[in-house]
């Protein structure tokens, strides 16, 4: 009989075996099933890949999901027309278009200038003079023009600024710059409006159609004819062309600066799309909040530039383009030839006007 020591040791050895044909066996087994799950592995990768991509290309179209927060236009996390169609157009034609027009208005100016020269007091001055604007009316210019020129320079810097001043300046100098442009332009906003509306009480009265105007457009103002004055009142035919334009540039810039200014809060676009449908148009009047954010601020540059483009004209006339001009708005008494050259009619009436006011002044005193 087997000792028990050799027992232990086949019991050792069978085990042994029993582990090495169990290990053999796994090992057999598990390749196969290694490689079965490889498969399916990879395959699960690429579906993921392409469930991946569907979602993000989703996303990237615009895809609106949902949101517990009040805001729920954090429901969009990508708005694709933001990058191809809006940012396309801004760093596109609308500032390829700016510049042209603000050059063309530069370049025609310096042409008339070179060509007709200053326009002179035909008869010199007399000096005698005239009241031609009082100190409220003033005022209300200077409100108007100051401002202007803030929002102007401080609008310009946001949409030319990066390529045009950032290089020269520096990236910090440009940064202090523009914050505090914004902030200029965001409040000093409310003075212009403000300019506006006080100017437009004070002057309306004088700023509506008459037949003298047609006379004055069809002779161009006297502006390309030496010694050519037609008759006009207060304001001639430019100056009322002027006034509208400024009343009515003013109220489409402020409605679209207010509705940058308090986002997501109007739909000016959405309505304004809606009154123009009515009249034979065809917009689209199912406009976003982040749309007609968008469509805001483009028209608010449009307007911008149109509106900087005319007053550069009207600071051209008001200052080196006519001798006695900025007199008006300067210290609001006028040469008495400059105004009958250009403002005849005007004349008249507060000549009139003097005539009359002793006369009536006399009646009224009592006899003696």
């Amino acid at each position: 009989m087997k000792s028990s020591t050799d027992l232990l040791k086949s019991m050792r050895t069978v085990c042994m075996a029993l582990i090495a044909v169990t290990l053999l066996v796994t090992a057999g087994f598990s390749a196969p099933a290694a490689a079965q799950t490889s498969g399916p592995d990879v395959a699960t990768e690429a579906q993921s890949t392409d469930l991946n991509t569907g979602f993000w290309s989703q996303i990237r179209k615009g895809a609106t999901g949902t949101v517990s927060i009040p805001d729920k236009n954090a429901a969009v996390l990508i708005q694709s027309e933001g990058d191809t169609a809006y940012r396309a157009f801004r760093n596109g034609p609308l500032k390829l278009y700016s510049v042209y027009a603000l050059l063309g208005m530069l370049f025609l100016l310096a042409l008339y200038f070179l060509l007709r020269g200053r326009i002179k007091i035909d008869h010199g001055r007399s000096g005698v003079t005239i009241e031609r604007f009082n100190g409220l009316e003033r005022f209300a210019h200077w409100l108007m023009a100051g401002s202007f020129v803030i929002l102007a320079v401080s609008g310009l810097n946001m949409l030319f600024g990066r390529y045009a001043l950032m290089p020269v300046i520096g990236k910090e100098a440009f940064a202090f710059i523009t914050l505090w442009g914004k902030y200029l332009h965001n409040y000093l906003s409310f003075a212009f409006m403000l300019g506006v509306a006080l100017a437009f009480i004070l002057w309306v009265v004088h700023n509506f159609p008459n037949r003298h105007d047609l006379v004055w457009l069809l002779k161009g103002g006297g502006l390309f004819t030496k010694g050519s004055h037609p008759p006009a009142k207060k304001f001639n035919a430019g100056q009322k062309i002027l006034f509208w334009s400024v009343v009515i540039l003013t109220v489409s810039v402020s409605l679209s600066g207010i509705a940058l200014m308090f986002p997501f809060e109007t739909a000016f676009m959405a309505k304004t799309f809606a009154a123009l449908n009515a009249i034979g148009f065809d917009l689209p009047t199912s406009v976003t909040a982040i749309q007609e954010q968008q469509l805001n601020q483009i028209w608010h540059a449009i307007v911008g530039v149109l509106f900087i483009v005319i007053i550069l004209g009207h600071i051209y006339i008001g200052s080196v383009g006519m001798e006695g001009a900025f007199d008006a708005m300067g210290s609001g008494e006028v040469d008495t030839n400059w105004a009958r050259e250009h403002h005849s009619l005007w004349v008249e009436e507060m000549e009139q006007k003097a005539k009359s006011a002793p006369a009536a002044g006399s009646a009224s005193q009592p006899a003696e």
